[in-house]
Formats: structure tokens, C-alpha cells, sequence
């Protein structure tokens, strides 16, 4: 069963709808630094996914259609029957799903270090077992060394820091749950059935999703989806390279002028 998810509406009302979902561990926050460039062109709307930020946190551990129902079901409550749709990581994932499991509903897919399957399933479960038993402090440091290159650490504390306080807000169970998501995720064999015109941005230095083999699957997974690949830029490239990303997502979404 869906869930009422939480989300925020930004930019003017009659400009092309685009839906963003964040990484496992951050809420739609993590799309600040693009909101400028994209409320330029687009209507954003970000949202929570379940066990994160003002969403809900349901019980049990989630799975990738639950994820991907909560998105189709705020598209419904938005009354938004087509639009483009984009994801980080999990954000990335769910967004995979959709465009795979209700292809009328996406006009272009924006996909950014992401994979349609990130194993070992036993890396997931030593993460919830983590953050159950030791809150998400357990796993902060590990999680930002693979968001943002030491360089960028050592540069930007403050974005650092602002970003360590967003994953150490997430509801450690809600993390949890979401981390079964990907621990019994197989997208492989939803991308062939993928018709949106698609862009893949990697991140060139991403430890968790590296552009080959990650990107690499989804773009021959997806035919005619193409790969871009960012220079200096870790797991999170929205906020490490927020220049950089805003420029490709408003090329490939139409809106560049």
C-alpha cells in the first residue's frame, strides 16, 4: 500500500512538471543547489521517500515497487499525468522502476549515480543491522567518504557538515527499511522495457556507483539512453558538482534557452 509522501512544489505553475527523488539517507534538501538553475525552466517538485525526511515510516522493510507506488501515487494526488522524472542513487532506482512499470507517466528520464543493481545483498543488511543497533552516527563517516571526494571535504565543511546533518535526521528504521530496497533489487531486466528518452550522469570518482560497470548497464540496458560523466565528483554530484549537473539536466530536460 502507498504512502502519502512528503514533498515540495517550486517554480512557475505553468512550466513543464519535474519530479525529483533523492539518495538513500537525504530528502529532497539534497536538490538545493540545482533549484535556482532548474525553477528557471521547470516546475520542481522534490519529495521524501518512505522512512525519510516528513514522509512516513511504515514498519516493515520496503521494497523497490513500494518506492515506486508512493511516486506514482503522489503523481495521482498532484493529478500530474505525465512527467519528467529524475533520481539520485535510490532516487535513481525508483525512478528506473517507473519509467519501466508505468512508462506513460515519464517524459524524460534523468538518472544520477545510480545502478539497477548494487550488491552484495550482505553490504545492505550489515547496514540496517548497523543503524538499528548504533543510530545513523554508526554509519555517517563511511557515508561521506563515498558522497564527496577528499578534496571536496577538505574545501567544504560547511556543505559537508550540512550534509552529514541531513543523513543523521533520517529515522534510522526508515533507513533501514530502505536499504532492503536495494538489498532485494534486480532492475536488469526492467530497462529494456524503458522508453523515455534517458540520460545517465555519473559521477567520475564515484566509489558506490561507478560509471562502468553502473552506468555503463543502464545505458545498454536502455536504448537510446546516453552517459554523461562528471569530472571531480564522488556519489553525490548534485551538490558536488551542482554547476555541472544543473547544465546537463536543463540541456537534456529542454529547457536550455
Amino acid at each position: 500500500m502507498s504512502v502519502a509522501l512528503h514533498y515540495t512544489v517550486d517554480g512557475p505553475a505553468d512550466a513543464p512538471v519535474l519530479v525529483l527523488g533523492s539518495s538513500l539517507g537525504t530528502t529532497g534538501e539534497m536538490w538545493q543547489p540545482q533549484l535556482e538553475a532548474l525553477t528557471e525552466h521547470f516546475r520542481v517538485v522534490r519529495y521524501d521517500h518512505r522512512g525519510h525526511g516528513g514522509s512516513p515510516v511504515p514498519p516493515d522493510p520496503y521494497r523497490i515497487e513500494d518506492l515506486g507506488g508512493d511516486v506514482l501515487a503522489l503523481l495521482d494526488h498532484l493529478e500530474l499525468e505525465r512527467v519528467h522524472l529524475g533520481g539520485l542513487s535510490m532516487g535513481g532506482m525508483v525512478a528506473m522502476w517507473v519509467a519501466a512499470h508505468a512508462p506513460q507517466r515519464v517524459d524524460r528520464l534523468a538518472l544520477l549515480c545510480t545502478s539497477a543493481l548494487l550488491g552484495p545483498p550482505s553490504m545492505w543488511v550489515e547496514r540496517a543491522t548497523a543503524v538499528r543497533d548504533g543510530g545513523m552516527n554508526a554509519i555517517a563517516d563511511a557515508v561521506l567518504a563515498r558522497w564527496f571526494t577528499p578534496g571536496f571535504t577538505q574545501r567544504h565543511a560547511g556543505v559537508v557538515a550540512w550534509a552529514r546533518r541531513m543523513l543523521t535526521s533520517v529515522p534510522p528504521e526508515g533507513y533501514a527499511n530502505c536499504c532492503a530496497v536495494i538489498e532485494t533489487m534486480d532492475l536488469t531486466g526492467d530497462l529494456p522495457a524503458i522508453t523515455a528518452p534517458t540520460l545517465v550522469i555519473a559521477g567520475a570518482d564515484d566509489p558506490a556507483t561507478p560509471p562502468i560497470p553502473h552506468g555503463s548497464t543502464i545505458v545498454d540496458g536502455i536504448a537510446g539512453a546516453r552517459m554523461e560523466v562528471v569530472p571531480d565528483s564522488a556519489h553525490i554530484a548534485s551538490i558536488e558538482q551542482p554547476a555541472a549537473v544543473s547544465r546537463l539536466l536543463v540541456e537534456f530536460l529542454g529547457g536550455a534557452k
